[in-house]
């Protein structure tokens, strides 16, 4: 099973997420937005293991949400990976409460390795992707400016209430997220 932990994104949230997307794509056609019921902010992304690790990784999530309240994110800015300039996926970063999502996915990370299980080493970046695109694609200085009018707007905050563990699933071409757990913070 192809396993990752994320926080999903509020349906009532997801209009401005579309919106987003709209403005996005009338500036790069080519980009290949992600589907809305797709998006959400991954903590941890473990790749295939044993279906018998979801009780563990339930467990997981809870140890890392110990004591933690709800608490919100807002959509602050645009940027990409690997760069903003040359990017292969576009992204929406996130203020406000993100030292609630440090601690989060620290623990995540710290109880990963404890079960010897291959952690991404690289710094941790709370982020949403919103497109990926495709054949070494250059965001001039015009486009770059667009991207930062797009992101100038107030986006209403998202309240996050529980942490989600999700099997990536096959699904023809493409994969499917199916909710495996979720983990409410109290």
């Amino acid at each position: 099973m192809r396993f990752f932990i994320a926080l999903e994104i509020p349906k009532e949230n997801l209009l401005q997420f579309q919106a987003i997307q709209a403005r996005l794509h009338t500036l790069i056609p080519q980009a290949r937005l992600t589907d809305l019921s797709k998006i959400h902010l991954t903590l941890a992304f473990l790749g295939e293991q044993p279906d018998e690790l979801k009780d563990k990784l339930i467990d997981i999530i809870k140890k890392a949400s110990f004591q933690i309240p709800p608490f919100e994110i807002t959509p602050g800015y645009i940027d990409g990976f690997p760069s903003l300039h040359k990017p292969f996926v576009l992204w929406i970063g996130v203020k406000g409460e993100i030292d609630k999502l440090f601690l989060i996915a620290e623990r995540i990370k710290d109880e990963l390795e404890y079960l010897h299980l291959s952690v991404n080493e690289r710094r941790f970046v709370p982020h949403i992707s919103i497109a990926k695109i495709k054949n070494n694609f250059h965001i001039d200085k015009n486009l770059e400016e667009n991207l930062e009018k797009i992101a100038a707007n107030s986006f209403n905050p998202i309240r996050i209430t529980s942490i989600k563990l999700f099997e990536s699933a096959p699904d023809g071409s493409l994969h499917k997220h199916n909710t495996l757990a979720e983990i409410k913070l109290v």
